[in-house]
């Protein structure tokens, strides 16, 4: 990890952040530790960092770094998807779809995954 971009995160710049999530989530050049990507998404999703938000609402999905949340999930899914992240889009469709998080609601589910296969 460079000084400078630990400076910028450490200063608040949100794409920096998001940058150090993704190496302490993935192990790049840090050690893995999913507590610390999500205190990293965490800044820069706070911020309204779309991919950000998106990759914190995989973390509590799945479990990783925070205890499983399917609510928080899709809270962090919509901001992304709101904000047009397709990826988000699509993850939000499949929380309606599968009914986690929020009741299922298969018209809900394809107007979010609509919204995601149109900017593919």
């Amino acid at each position: 990890m460079t000084k400078n971009l630990l400076a910028a995160a450490e200063q608040g710049a949100a794409r920096a952040q998001f940058i150090l999530g993704n190496m302490h989530r993935h192990g790049d050049g840090v050690p893995q530790d999913d507590a610390e990507a999500v205190r990293w998404y965490r800044l820069a999703a706070e911020q309204g960092y779309a991919k950000a938000q998106h990759n914190l609402g995989i973390l509590y999905d799945d479990g990783q770094g925070v205890a499983r949340d399917y609510a928080e999930a899709v809270r962090w899914y919509r901001l992304a998807a709101e904000q047009g992240l397709a990826r988000a889009q699509y993850s939000l469709g499949l929380m309606y779809t599968i009914g986690w998080g929020v009741p299922q609601d298969h018209a809900e589910a394809l107007r979010w995954l609509g919204l995601a296969a149109e900017q593919s």
